[in-house]
């Protein structure tokens, strides 16, 4: 799980789906026309897809989403991933599994086979690949392509988006820094104690470095900081800039896009570092304290820079991967470089490191991977395409025998600078023409060639989504919760439904979701956040919000906007229990003598009165005095009222504002106060989290494909816990919990693994710490008309896309 610390990074997901097109000839990369779209005089079928702007098609350093998907049709993954996000290993023969109430058959390129050895405690991922699949140009897929593919994504030289790198393959650090251990710890002593005296520390000969290494670390720093706020910039600019740059900087998307200052100072603020009162235009930094009026001066990249180090005392350490667009851990990537650099010039150090240690080729089809210790998350980091060597690399240069893997070691030109994507998925690049990009079929793809002829991708703009799709301009679009989209789908659809005769959708829940928080540090009996009684207070406050959830989330989303979550996990993964299972409950909904707290058939009038008489029957066993159905007094360390944070911008704007409200009025009538702090600078929420003061507030976690509740629940990870990620805010405190964390972690038995999250969960909802509110939803919409839609792969999940099964899909 993830935290974004923006005032609505958090909140809001940007077009996770959107997709559109146009018409015309473009020319092939090496030469002559290819009609990508409708030719003249002949009918094929053509699937228009509405898109984003894309500039890199390339499976090795592809960037943003829209190009991803248009990439991941020319491609086979390396990994199976079923509806729930579970990896099916034996994806050669296929495994069958239930979803949603129906079987389905998955297959996939690869087999992957998990085994740890407990004598070396080290884990061998092994991957067989298919026999018989063949790329888009006839050129049989080989153990060969595989490994070509994995030294590219590990090369020291790589900056692209794989997380391969960042696990421990067996001799990974010694092949990525060309030393060996003894003179890798070396100067990794060396790298950290020029770190820890300080970049004010005047250089003598007594130093056990040279003056030139010393200024070697802290240039390579400064030049890694510039780079990961550009990159900050970049992100807010290009998923936010269009949506909220008016409001937050009161100057218009335009007017961003075209001054670079202001990019600046959207980042700036966007990310904490900066308020700016949108009627002066005066921007005022959070902890230099310096103000640019934004209509004449500008903050710069390093303003920004400063900002952040200022916040962090410079150290690198604790602001990254913080405080990271993309998790990039500064010191850790600059220590690697320092290494790589300095270490070969040792003159203990001679030849080199000529390979990956742990990664070998077993047979034509069969590549194996050892990792030191196990990890379970690991292995959706070998989520990789399986890339052409002949068309990315060189076959002259890969002689796996010889150490020699198809490019020149640090140097990945050659993969990088192919914009024409090739490799054995069902679709292979036909053209492009700016954004507007061709695909046609490939018709060696190992599961059949694809149905429909051309898949074209166009730009979309995203308040034309639905009207585009409606009127044939584009056949496949997608969005996130827009009640003005949904309300046009009800108005366009003849049973004014979001599925009918002109348009046909498939909601799909957003990886994440809301919660309401509450900080055991803060909201306890006595001393003692885990006793009974702190708990039973927690869980008063929690049953008298979390009655509110179903009407407060369809006031916000509307009925399709989103739904309800009952535990504390994305509701579509894997390890979330699911209202079939034994013991699934809605979240709060037994009291204090473990009975049901509802009954079935009950209004929502009945519900508050019987949350209500629970949250009393909470508060008298946690030792409030109860007089005439009210509290009139708290124990000792307890009080009568609590705060809770919510970043609503000061206007209420804010999925859980209704539930506050909602648990504000029933708790006032049995004499509890809830005080509502709406802030207009969601850094006063952010600013209580990092600090460990917040009593309750409410938020929303982005999860991540395995389910690891590590960074948000285990003790170790309270802001006060030395090394702390700061993540757990709850100030969650438990033994059994950490225990239960950190065996589902050290476990490969999926099945075992659900189980043990299914305590983890319990034990969290025990505490009162946690109540899950909402799962947003996000939106594919199909043409009824154009598209078969009954050959539309059915259950489209989070893991599981229209992409899935596309050789199927055909048009009407």
């Amino acid at each position: 799980m993830l935290k974004k610390r923006s005032l609505s990074i958090f909140l809001i997901s940007i077009l996770i789906l959107s997709f559109l097109f146009s018409s015309n000839a473009v020319t092939a990369q090496g030469g002559g026309t290819i009609n990508i779209f409708l030719p003249l005089g002949s009918k094929p079928s053509v699937l228009t897809v509405g898109n984003g702007s894309v500039s890199k098609l390339n499976p090795f350093f592809y960037q943003t989403i829209e190009e991803a998907r248009i990439v991941d049709l020319t491609q086979v993954n390396l990994l199976t991933i079923d509806r729930q996000g579970m990896v099916v290993e034996n994806a050669i023969t296929g495994e069958t599994r239930s979803y949603n109430g129906s079987s389905y058959t998955y297959t996939g390129a690869a087999d992957a086979d998990i085994v740890f050895n407990p004598n070396t405690g080290n884990t061998i991922y092994t991957f067989s690949l298919r026999p018989g699949m063949n790329f888009a140009d006839g050129v049989t897929v080989s153990a060969d392509d595989l490994i070509f593919t994995i030294y590219t994504f590990l090369d020291p030289t790589y900056d692209g988006n794989t997380a391969l790198r960042s696990y421990p393959i067996l001799g990974l650090t010694e092949y990525q820094t060309q030393v060996t251990d003894e003179i890798y710890i070396k100067y990794e002593g060396l790298y950290t104690s020029i770190y820890d005296i300080g970049q004010g520390h005047t250089w003598s000969s007594s130093d056990p470095w040279t003056q030139a290494q010393q200024t070697d670390v802290w240039n390579r720093l400064d030049q890694a900081l510039t780079k990961e706020v550009a990159k900050i910039i970049d992100y807010v600019v290009n998923n936010y800039a269009q949506y909220y740059s008016l409001d937050l900087i009161g100057f218009s998307p335009e007017q961003v896009y075209a001054n670079e200052g202001l990019k600046v100072a959207l980042g700036m603020k966007m990310w904490g570092f900066a308020n700016v009162d949108t009627s002066t235009k005066i921007l005022s930094a959070t902890y230099s304290g310096r103000t640019w009026d934004l209509d004449y001066e500008y903050p710069t990249l390093a303003d920004f820079a400063d900002e952040i180090m200022l916040c962090y005392n410079d150290d690198y350490r604790v602001a990254f991967p913080y405080e990271s667009a993309d998790g990039t851990d500064i010191y850790g990537n600059v220590k690697t470089d320092f290494i790589r650099y300095w270490g070969p010039l040792d003159p203990e150090m001679t030849g080199g490191i000529p390979n990956i240690s742990g990664i070998k080729k077993l047979d034509q089809y069969t590549v194996s991977i050892e990792l030191e210790g196990f990890e379970a998350p690991a292995i959706y980091a070998f989520g990789l395409p399986i890339a052409p060597l002949h068309y990315y690399g060189s076959v002259v240069k890969y002689d796996y025998a010889q150490n020699k893997f198809g490019f020149n070691y640090g140097d990945i030109s050659t993969q990088r600078n192919n914009n024409a994507p090739m490799g054995a998925g069902p679709y292979q690049f036909g053209g492009a023409q700016g954004d507007i990009v061709g695909l046609s079929t490939n018709k060696y793809y190992y599961k059949g060639e694809p149905e429909i002829d051309t898949v074209k991708f166009v730009p979309l703009i995203s308040p034309d989504v639905v009207s585009s799709v409606a009127s044939g301009n584009m056949d496949l679009a997608g969005f996130s919760y827009n009640a003005q989209r949904i309300s046009e789908i009800y108005s366009l659809n003849s049973n004014g439904e979001i599925s009918g005769d002109i348009i046909t959708t498939a909601k799909i829940n957003n990886l994440g979701y809301g919660y309401i928080g509450i900080n055991a540090r803060t909201v306890k009996v006595g001393s003692d956040p885990s006793s009974t009684a702190s708990r039973n207070l927690r869980k008063a406050l929690s049953t008298a919000l979390a009655v509110g959830r179903i009407p407060g989330i369809e006031e916000y989303y509307g009925g399709d906007g989103a739904s309800v979550a009952e535990y504390p996990i994305v509701p579509s993964s894997w390890a979330s229990p699911q209202p079939a299972d034994p013991g699934f409950r809605e979240a709060f909904s037994v009291g204090v003598d473990g009975l049901p707290i509802f009954t079935p058939g009950m209004t929502q009038a009945q519900r508050v009165i019987a949350a209500q008489q629970a949250a009393l029957d909470f508060f008298q066993a946690a030792g409030f005095t109860i007089i005439n159905r009210k509290v009139v007094a708290a124990p000792t360390g307890a009080k009568l009222g609590y705060e809770v944070i919510v970043p609503g911008g000061g206007t209420g704007d804010h999925p859980a504002f209704t539930i506050l409200t909602a648990a504000r009025d029933l708790l006032s009538d049995i004499g509890i106060t809830l005080i509502i702090n709406d802030p207009q600078d969601a850094l006063v929420l952010w600013d209580a989290l990092d600090s460990g003061t917040q009593e309750l507030w409410t938020a929303a976690w982005g999860a991540t494909i395995d389910p690891d509740l590590y960074q948000v629940y285990h003790s170790s990870n309270t802001y006060d816990e030395p090394n702390s990620t700061h993540s757990n805010h709850y100030y969650i405190k438990d033994d059994e919990l950490d225990i239960l964390i950190m065996q589902a972690r050290s476990s490969d038995d999926q099945a075992l693994r659900k189980e043990l999250y299914r305590q983890a969960f319990d034990i969290i909802m025990d505490w009162g710490v946690e109540i899950p509110t909402y799962v947003r939803n996000n939106f594919q919409i199909f043409s009824t008309q154009r598209i078969d839609t009954a050959t539309i792969t059915p259950d489209i999940t989070t893991f599981w896309g229209w992409q899935n099964d596309i050789e199927d899909m055909r048009m009407r």
